[in-house]
């Protein structure tokens, strides 16, 4: 289900937009319990971009959006608390699980005083089969590169591992610190979470079903931009066109979001220069192309100017789209 936080500075727009989401039989579309979820009593949100990928026969690698005013999160099999990390981390792996078993994980955000905020959506993850008698480690990714995407993230690409069963998952490291984990099908992954303007040494390591873990693979040396311009985690392919429906105009909003690891599941779109709509995707978030439509007035031949930018999976801004041109009643 989709939600829709709307912020209109604009009294007599906001008025508006109640009288329409009073219309409306799907309360929900129109966001007030998204916002009140977000921004009541200082309770953090439910997480979002919430992942799940096995690590191995006996593990899962479980990942999420940064939550504002989280100073814990919880992490949840079933209705089971099974791991518990600091607020500044949104990864954690999940041990001492059955081979060839599904599980599911929700994640909460508690915040300060201890208030838990609502769970987030489930997510469901199958561990592999055990291999007996396996202490055969699979082979060293090879042939490492990257580069900076933005101030704060970076792409990482190899060469796959071999392994005498599969490699069930690669694993990112700054240091000795595992920073990032995805499965064995992918050689790229967007990192993100970094510090602007600073240098990083980031290995790779293959692991099988068994747990065996590869040596690491050679170092990839990065130093993120001190400033960056944007685009690198801004919306592409963005377009606004002008909608009339029942007496009222509309802007149809369609963009492609930025390519990164983890969901995207919340954009702001800018109207005229400021913040006019929040939407938060409270399930599956479109990866491939996305649409929203938002109500702009009554009057025909006002021109708008309109641009959108995503909250990237570590909880920051990312850069703005292309602004776009939209004249009310005008025909796309």
């Amino acid at each position: 289900m989709r939600r829709v936080l709307v912020s209109f500075s604009a009294p007599a727009l906001l008025l508006r937009r109640v009288a329409l989401c009073g219309a409306l039989t799907l309360v929900t579309a129109c966001g007030w319990a998204g916002a009140e979820e977000k921004d009541v009593g200082g309770v953090p949100g439910a997480p979002t971009g919430v992942t799940a990928a096995a690590g191995s026969a006996t593990s899962v690698h479980v990942m999420w959006n940064v939550t504002a005013r989280a100073d814990v999160y919880e992490v949840y099999r079933g209705t089971t608390k099974v791991r518990e990390v600091p607020g500044s981390k949104h990864m954690v792996d999940v041990t001492r699980l059955r081979p060839s078993t599904l599980y599911v994980f929700t994640v909460r955000a508690r915040g300060a005083g201890g208030r838990l905020g609502p769970p987030s959506r489930q997510v469901r993850a199958r561990t592999p089969a055990a291999v007996a008698d396996d202490h055969s480690a699979p082979t060293r990714p090879s042939a490492p590169s990257g580069r900076a995407a933005g101030s704060r993230a970076v792409q990482l690409s190899w060469s796959a591992s071999t392994d005498d069963r599969d490699v069930v998952s690669y694993d990112i490291h700054q240091g000795a610190t595992k920073i990032h984990s995805v499965s064995g099908g992918q050689t790229a992954a967007v990192v993100t979470g970094l510090r602007p303007g600073t240098s990083y040494a980031l290995t790779v390591r293959a692991r099988d079903a068994a747990g065996n873990v590869s040596p690491a693979g050679p170092a990839v040396r990065l130093t993120t931009p001190g400033a960056d311009d944007g685009s690198a985690t801004a919306p592409t392919s963005f377009r606004a066109t002008s909608h009339r429906q029942d007496g009222a105009y509309h802007v149809g909003l369609s963009w492609v979001p930025p390519r990164l690891d983890g969901e995207i599941t919340e954009y702001q779109i800018q109207l005229d220069g400021r913040p006019a709509t929040s939407l938060v995707y409270g399930g599956s978030a479109p990866r491939d192309r996305a649409t929203h439509r938002f109500y702009v007035g009554r009057v025909a031949g006002v021109t708008h100017r309109v641009r959108i930018r995503a909250m990237l999976p570590d909880g920051t801004w990312g850069g703005f789209s292309a602004e776009r041109t939209v004249t009310t009643g005008a025909r796309p």
